[in-house]
């Protein structure tokens, strides 16, 4: 590890507390405290807080900051109300159409002046790429676009009592408002004595949710939630259960499922191509991936065993009158805590996509039986109103 990795404003924490740091796309960021199977049941069960600072965070705004982004996101904005998220990728068309990374993206309460303003959440690996890219694409006028990444910190508390716990530490008002929010929401609220943006979002497949606050307050507000949980089995999480937890949930993370090449619609992420009408970086391209019946699809592998195929493993189906061959590859792979048995995601030929589909997947020395099942392997109880 070197000096020069970036460091959250909860660093110091983090090795006060046990954390084992890793450099994760250039930031000095904790792996895991104790287990990373204890972490992810903790979470399952109560809650889990999460350093997610890393994720880079952008603010646009202006009176041409809505028309801008409809521009250029794949996700329509232009009917965004104050206080939706919603997901999205980023897309470049400089020679090859590209996906550059997945976001959301969220509408703030206006500017002062009235004119509209917007945030950005990317990955921390594609950040300085996506700032680049919109940089490139800003108009001479009427859109200011800032990346706040360093002025901010952002945690997320997911679990069950996830929302009761940061209730807990809010005045009455802005309590109410948080429970009322739904998902892929976002309010404005004083979190531990401190003033936060607060949206129901998160990437573990549990309710909960993510905190933004200044850089300075961050230690703070961490401090204040992990203390009010810690008695009702909230623990501290690294990036390793964070991992797990969205490998279990059936999400896709950029870099396995999601890469620069990757067909939208054959991992599943349709749901934030909104193609009729609308023109951005790309447009075209994508629409001609959407009926397309060829190439690979993702899928879901569930092992018997718990041996883990690692991302990159072949994927091998046997025929009668065909003999074997490699049908696709694995994108991400892992034990899975809340199931007991190792499971994968990987990308497949379509006719070894079909739920119930056996197939030997090459685990290091041997090959492992697996079945194709339907995504997410995990999909947590609605709670009784």
């Amino acid at each position: 590890m070197t000096s020069e990795l970036l460091t959250t404003p909860l660093c110091g924490w983090h090795e006060t507390h046990g954390g084992r740091m890793v450099d994760f796309a250039g930031w000095k960021m904790p792996v895991q405290y104790a287990s990373i199977v204890e972490e992810h049941l903790a979470t399952r069960r109560a809650a889990g807080l999460f350093d997610v600072s890393h994720m880079g965070r952008l603010t646009v705004d202006g009176p041409g900051s809505l028309a801008w982004l409809e521009s250029l996101l794949t996700r329509r904005v232009a009917d965004i109300e104050v206080g939706q998220v919603r997901y999205t990728l980023v897309t470049s068309d400089g020679g090859t159409v590209a996906v550059l990374d997945d976001a959301l993206v969220a509408r703030e309460p206006d500017a002062p002046d009235g004119s509209p303003r917007m945030g950005l959440v990317v990955n921390a690996s594609n950040r300085e790429r996506v700032v680049e890219w919109l940089t490139q694409k800003l108009p001479a006028s009427g859109v200011q676009f800032v990346d706040c990444t360093a002025g901010t910190a952002m945690m997320a508390v997911q679990g069950p009592l996830a929302i009761e716990i940061v209730c807990g530490l809010c005045a009455a008002q802005d309590a109410d408002r948080i429970q009322r929010i739904g998902g892929y929401r976002a309010t404005a609220a004083c979190v531990a004595g401190h003033p936060a943006a607060v949206s129901r979002t998160g990437y573990t497949g549990e309710d909960g949710l993510e905190i933004v606050v200044a850089a300075a307050v961050a230690s703070q507000v961490w401090e204040g939630i992990y203390a009010a949980g810690k008695p009702r089995g909230l623990v501290a999480c690294g990036l390793g259960s964070r991992d797990t937890l969205r490998l279990e949930a059936g999400m896709p993370l950029y870099g396995h499922e999601l890469r620069e090449d990757t067909d939208p619609f054959a991992i599943g992420l349709g749901l934030a191509m909104n193609l009729d009408g609308r023109s951005f970086p790309g447009a075209q391209a994508f629409a001609a991936m959407q009926n397309r019946l060829s190439g690979r699809v993702r899928v879901g592998l569930e092992f018997e065993s718990k041996r883990t195929a690692r991302e990159g493993s072949a994927i091998v189906m046997h025929s009668g009158h065909s003999g074997a061959r490699q049908v696709g590859i694995v994108t991400s792979g892992s034990f899975a805590p809340s199931l007991g048995r190792a499971v994968a995601m990987a990308m497949v030929d379509r006719d070894a996509a079909t739920p119930g589909t056996l197939l030997d997947v090459q685990v290091r020395d041997s090959q492992q039986a697996a079945r194709v099942v339907p995504l997410p392997f995990y999909r947590r109880k609605k709670q009784a109103s």
